[in-house]
């Protein structure tokens, strides 16, 4: 496909292995947000696992935006036949077109499969090579016939982009945690950091120092829960990560699956090509008693590129952990908070991560001072009645996002002495 005003050419590829994982990670490392979920050896692993294909219902369509041979934009598509592993939630507008009488699927999905986490989609050199590769994307959905193009937990310049080519946006709610200490806004409601943001945590016990006595205290409760069953935690990070701890790790992830009645999405096959391609970015805490493992939480870690706010330009690094995956074999009282919150939280002041994500949902991670952030995803629908309907129901939603934002502004775990 050629646009012969300015030469760029689409080419749609059916495979990860068919994209160049060294051009693929070089656009990658350009891109204002990028994350290691959308690598190229984390997109293949998918691939190749099993756990995103066609059988699964995820069929991949990596399109590729080129100017004289050079990549110069780039996304990861897939056809679904379902909405499951998306985790911005749609099904209402599927019951929709059926009860009109009109397909809903396929559909089309920009995202990293079963990994809700924000950043980089539509990876290009520019805006406006970002914006042309989001516009061919389109017309390539419309000619295929596809019901629909979702672009999933956006980053701020696909936002942008999605919102100049006229798709919808929809926003929800994730809770971060950041390493410094909010103050609180004049109008009673907390901000992080600000021109000149507080100093990281020097240690746990500082972290526990900032927040409200209330909160401060059920930690040091729960804390003590887990201390108290005899459970002890052992770390391991990268290559220290053994083949027998990645064994455990998923006997424990695919049986809290199964005990909630679904298989699990990823495959052992899939943490095994973690293990091999991107072991730098994966830390796994086990949690061990009378000298047994009985639970494991798995973290991704990232050290990005980012722009400082500064009066220089200069850069700085980011590093920043991602809560992804748990499981246990025993049932402990508050075993989850301490694998999945308490531990990576001291693991990240210890070693200088400036933010922790705690993944989709999950208003009670606001007591560990997870704080609420919004997270945008964006929208295309060929049927113009339904897009006008869509349309409407997501200004209300958002304004129910604004609203619920607001309300949680002003519930802070924090002492309220923090005010400057």
């Amino acid at each position: 496909m050629k646009n012969e005003s300015n030469d760029y050419v689409i080419r749609v590829l059916n495979s990860p292995s068919e994209v160049d994982s060294t051009v693929w990670n070089e656009l990658l490392n350009l891109q204002p947000e990028p994350t290691p979920f959308m690598r190229h050896e984390y997109l293949q692993a998918l691939h190749t696992s099993g756990s995103a294909t066609d059988q699964t219902g995820w069929t991949p369509r990596f399109i590729i935006l080129e100017l004289a041979g050079a990549m110069v934009g780039a996304c990861a598509l897939y056809i679904k036949a379902h909405s499951y592993g998306e985790y911005v939630f749609d099904h209402a507008w599927a019951n929709a077109h059926q009860q009109h009488g009109i397909r809903y699927y396929p559909k089309a999905v920009i995202a990293v499969p079963f990994t809700p986490v924000p950043g980089t989609r539509l990876m290009a050199r520019s805006a406006s090579e970002r914006e042309v590769l989001t516009k061919r994307v389109i017309e390539w959905c419309e000619a295929r016939g596809l019901s629909s193009l979702h672009v999933l937990f956006c980053g701020a310049d696909d936002i942008q982009s999605c919102s100049n080519t006229g798709m919808l946006l929809r926003h929800t709610v994730q809770f971060h945690w950041q390493n410094t200490a909010p103050t609180l806004a004049a109008s009673g409601t907390w901000r992080l950091g600000g021109e000149t943001p507080a100093p990281a945590y020097a240690d746990f016990e500082g972290f526990l120092a900032s927040l409200s006595h209330e909160k401060r205290k059920k930690i040091r409760q729960e804390r003590r829960k887990v201390a108290d069953a005899g459970v002890t935690f052992r770390w391991a990070l990268g290559a220290s990560i053994s083949h027998q701890d990645w064994d455990f790790f998923y006997q424990c992830y695919e049986r809290t699956y199964l005990e909630h009645g679904n298989a699990p999405y990823l495959s052992r096959d899939f943490f095994q090509a973690m293990a091999n391609t991107m072991p730098e970015n994966w830390l796994l805490f086990v949690a061990e008693r009378a000298g047994r493992p009985i639970a494991a939480s798995l973290i991704a870690t990232s050290t990005d590129r980012a722009v400082a706010k500064g009066t220089n330009g200069a850069n700085k690094i980011d590093a920043i952990a991602y809560g992804r995956y748990w499981g246990a074999l025993e049932r402990v009282d508050c075993l989850h908070f301490e694998a999945c919150y308490y531990q990576p939280l001291a693991w990240c002041i210890a070693h200088g991560y400036q933010r922790f994500e705690g993944g989709a949902q999950g208003e009670h991670k606001m007591a560990r001072a997870l704080l609420p952030v919004k997270t945008s995803s964006a929208h295309w629908l060929t049927h113009p009645a339904f897009a006008d309907a869509v349309g409407r129901f997501l200004e209300r939603e958002g304004q129910g996002i604004d609203h619920y934002l607001d309300d949680l502004g002003q519930r802070s775990p924090f002492r309220s002495d923090l005010e400057n």
